[in-house]
């Protein structure tokens, strides 16, 4: 897959993210996708398939109120596209030990995307 391809399955990947779209951001997704999420360096999630990634994209839908990823600059490192996203939300739920309900993050972060079969089979998040 040449390189508009594959950014455009990542802005198709962000707009249903942003748009809440779990069935949208796992249209592509390869059936065997792996995703993993590391905040401060440390695995926070991760999932094996479709099926995980539903449950954990579920979960993140009902954690937030409102999200949204922003494309801050893309580039390819080897076979795999490398976003610098900007990210902001309000969180829908308290978070124990953590910040409460209607609190708004804004971070920045970075997810690494890897493709086969014109679909997307790895995102490697990171903040």
């Amino acid at each position: 897959m040449d390189t508009p391809g594959r950014r455009e399955l990542v802005e198709r990947y962000i707009a249903a993210y942003n748009a809440f779209d779990v069935e949208g951001m796992l249209a592509t997704l390869s059936a065997d996708v792996v995703f993993q999420n590391f905040s401060s360096g440390q695995l926070t999630a991760q999932s094996e398939g479709k099926d995980e990634f539903r449950r954990l994209a579920e979960q993140g839908k009902a954690l937030f109120s409102e999200r949204e990823q922003t494309i801050v600059s893309l580039r390819e490192e080897g076979d795999s596209l490398v976003v610098d996203i900007a990210y902001r939300g309000r969180l829908a739920q308290d978070i124990p030990g953590g910040p409460v309900a209607g609190t708004r993050l804004e971070l920045a972060g970075q997810s690494e995307f890897s493709f086969g079969d014109g679909c997307i089979t790895r995102l490697v998040d990171r903040s």
